[in-house]
C-alpha cells in the first residue's frame, strides 16, 4: 500500500497534539566531565546529553565502565579501557554486543547479516552500530544519510557495487519513518478516545501495528530489504484500518 492513503486517512482525523516535558538528565560521571571543561570528550559528552541515552539517564559507566559513585579521578576511571583496544566494550567490534545488551532485538538480527560477519573478521569497512547511529548520539539515520552511507560500498566504486541497493536502503527507512510518526500520532488520539471499551479496542489494534513494525526494523538490521517490504506492508495495511476507524468512528 502506497503511503498517501496513510496520509491523507490520518489528515482527515485533524489532531492538536501538546507539547511534551523534559527529564533532567543522571549521570554522575557526565556531571563530574560538565564540570571540568577541559576534560576529554567534549563533543561526546555534548552529544550523549542531547541524545536519548541522556534522556533516560543510561550513564557513561553503562558503556565505558568505570565507577561512577566516585568523584575521584583515579577510582572514577579505573577499569576503562581505550576504545582503539579490541578489549575495550566500545571498541568498534566489540559494539554491537554492547550495545545489544539493551537493545537485544536489532542485535540478534543484525549478528544474521553478512555485515556483523565481516564485523567479526576485522574488515574495517564493515558497518558497526555506531557507523549508522553515531558513537552515543542515538541517532536514527536519517533515508539520505544512510543512502550516503551505503554508497561507500555499495556504490558503483564501492569495494562490493550493489547497483540500487543504497537506494532500496533509503525507501525502506523512508518507510518505517512515515509509518512510525503516524502510529505515534494515531497513539494520541486515541488517548483521546473517551469510550473506555473503544479506546481498549483500538489500542490493542495500534498493538497488532507495532508488532510488524518491530520486524521491520529487525529485518532493516538484518539488511534484509525484501523482508523488510513484507513486514512494513502489513503494518501499513493494519494502520491504515486503524486510522480510517479513528476518522469515521462507529456510531
Amino acid at each position: 500500500m502506497s503511503s498517501a492513503p496513510l496520509a491523507a486517512a490520518f489528515t482527515a482525523l485533524l489532531i492538536v497534539f501538546a507539547p511534551t516535558g523534559l527529564t533532567a538528565q543522571q549521570s554522575h560521571c557526565a556531571d563530574c566531565h560538565f564540570a571540568n571543561p577541559g576534560a576529554p570528550g567534549a563533543e561526546h559528552l555534548s552529544d550523549w546529553d542531547r541524545s536519548a541515552h541522556g534522556r533516560e539517564s543510561v550513564g557513561c559507566e553503562r558503556c565505558h565502565g568505570g565507577n561512577e559513585q566516585t568523584f575521584e579521578s583515579l577510582p572514577a576511571h579505573r577499569g576503562i579501557i581505550d576504545p582503539a583496544d579490541a578489549r575495550s566494550p566500545v571498541h568498534r567490534a566489540n559494539l554491537p554486543m554492547t550495545c545489544g545488551a539493551c537493545h537485544a532485538g536489532p542485535f540478534v538480527a543484525f549478528q544474521r547479516s553478512r555485515h556483523y560477519e565481516l564485523l567479526k573478521m576485522g574488515d574495517r569497512n564493515a558497518p558497526t552500530c555506531s557507523t549508522c547511529h553515531g558513537e552515543v548520539a542515538a541517532e536514527l539515520p536519517s533515508p539520505k544519510a544512510l543512502e550516503s552511507q551505503c554508497q561507500r560500498c555499495h556504490g558503483e566504486r564501492g569495494t562490493a557495487p550493489r547497483p540500487g541497493h543504497a537506494a532500496q536502503g533509503r525507501q525502506m527507512i523512508e518507510g518505517i519513518r512515515e509509518t512510525r510518526a503516524l502510529l505515534k500520532e494515531a497513539d494520541s488520539a486515541i488517548k483521546r478516545v473517551r469510550d473506555q471499551a473503544r479506546r481498549d479496542r483500538l489500542r490493542a489494534e495500534a498493538d497488532q501495528v507495532r508488532v510488524p513494525l518491530v520486524q521491520a526494523a529487525d529485518s532493516g538490521h538484518a539488511f534484509v530489504f525484501d523482508q523488510l517490504e513484507e513486514r512494513l506492508s502489513v503494518a501499513r495495511t493494519r494502520l491504515a484500518s486503524l486510522l480510517e476507524q479513528l476518522a469515521n468512528p462507529t456510531p
